[in-house]
């Protein structure tokens, strides 16, 4: 059977490469069993219910990968759009995680009429190379300042802004023993080293009384207080239009992106030849709609699958295998319940570590690139917005493209959302 669904001889592998292949993709995005409800619960959400939401919503999206497309990608709700999710749209401006559920859904939907009319396409190719490194590496500072927060690294202060927090307080110093593990785990190549940071610091905290053990197994929560909770109507209103263009615009680099790269090394594009891009860009974009009635934030590919392609994976057996073992997390809640902030805050800080790796990629010996880039970063973590990093960046492009007589580097689809966000500040600033 499996054989015959997802063409095995013809990708030169075999079922028992693909189940281990999906089992090592598991161990190392798994982290976001734990990670996703402790972000979203800080908006009022269920914790319980963003669980189940989150195990769903990463087991749909990677058996839509695995029977539409039949790529090795897993798939699950994104970091960073959870931030923004939770710490922007909710946190920030105010608006009800029942909205944003909505504006989600809407980005969706939207993501799924751009990825069929080729406009995704269009996007990607006309956003520069050093906006889009700079949108990932300032997510990561983002991801980064709320992690030292959370773990009470990084505390607020009157006349400094910040500051250093007390580093002998438990849930400091829980959290860098964290990091430590989770890095030195990484570094030995050791599969699901997140994974293992976070349940050190969880097991370690109830083994001294800092945290309360929960148990490990039961039967699902309920679903109930997230499922089809979203507001779409209120994510209609005129303060939402920059809200949902942020979400389409990261969702859009993101998963594009993630996607190309973890195909690239399975040898699944090659110059020339038909492949199943486009199957697999709809079947993520169809997951995003999916996540939003479930109640979590966007779904989408993750680079953590490149582990599984490390490992031999290349047909959809391998995302399969992602979604059933998604399927059985169901069963350890009280296990995630038990789970800390100060533990998953490591896992945050590092993923934050592994984003700011794009920082690389951009042209820095050019102003007109360079400097918009940079703003894009900077902005993100020091307004505690994604949004704003991204209004910043595409304006300041565009301007600086316009004023040193390089209009003609403008792609339309830059100058396009750098009026749109020109537009939102102007008419809608709140």
């Amino acid at each position: 059977m499996f054989e015959r669904f997802f063409q095995l001889r013809e990708h030169d592998t075999s079922a028992r490469t693909e189940i281990l292949a999906g089992l090592t993709t598991f161990l190392t995005m798994s982290y976001i069993i734990f990670v996703n409800p402790e972000i979203l619960s800080s908006t009022g959400m269920d914790k319980s219910a963003v669980f189940v939401a989150t195990c769903l919503a990463a087991a749909l999206g990677s058996l839509i990968m695995a029977l539409v497309a039949n790529w090795p990608i897993g798939m699950a709700p994104g970091m960073g759009l959870n931030a923004f999710f939770a710490f922007t749209v909710v946190g920030s401006l105010g608006y009800t995680w029942q909205q944003a559920l909505g504006a989600v859904f809407i980005s969706g939907m939207i993501f799924v009429l751009i990825t069929v009319t080729g406009v995704r396409s269009w996007l990607v190719k006309g956003i520069p190379k050093s906006l889009r490194s700079a949108i990932a590496a300032g997510i990561g500072l983002f991801l980064a300042i709320i992690a030292l927060g959370s773990a009470g690294i990084v505390v607020a202060h009157p006349a400094t802004k910040v500051a250093l927090g007390d580093l002998t307080a438990p849930p400091a110093l829980f959290a860098l023993l964290g990091f430590f593990i989770i890095a030195a785990l990484d570094a030995l190549k050791v599969r699901g080293a997140i994974l293992i940071g976070i349940l050190s610091v969880t097991v370690l905290s109830v083994l001294t009384g800092q945290n309360e053990y929960q148990g490990i197994f039961s039967a699902p929560p309920s679903l109930a207080p997230t499922f089809f909770q979203l507001d779409i109507m209120g994510a209609l209103h005129t303060g939402f239009v920059h809200v949902i263009l942020v979400l389409v615009l990261v969702e859009v680099f993101d998963a594009t992106g993630t996607m190309i790269g973890v195909a690239t090394r399975a040898g699944l594009i090659e110059p020339g030849k038909p492949n199943r891009l486009g199957r697999a860009l709809l079947a993520d974009s169809s997951a995003i709609v999916a996540g939003s009635f479930l109640g979590t934030s966007s779904t989408t590919a993750y680079v953590e699958s490149a582990s599984g392609v490390q490992a031999g994976g290349r047909t959809g057996l391998t995302a399969l295998t992602v979604a059933v073992l998604f399927l059985l997390s169901l069963f350890l809640a009280p296990l995630a319940g038990s789970v800390p902030g100060y533990a998953t805050a490591p896992a945050l800080l590092y993923v934050a570590g592994l984003m700011l790796r794009e920082i690389t990629l951009i042209d820095w010996d050019d102003i007109t690139e360079a400097t918009p880039a940079a703003l894009t970063a900077i902005v993100m973590p020091f307004t505690y917005s994604i949004a704003n990093g991204l209004a910043f960046g595409f304006i300041s492009y565009a301007v600086l493209k316009a004023v040193t007589g390089r209009f003609r580097d403008i792609h339309p689809a830059t100058l396009l959302v750098a009026v749109l966000f020109i537009i939102k500040y102007a008419f809608f600033p709140e």
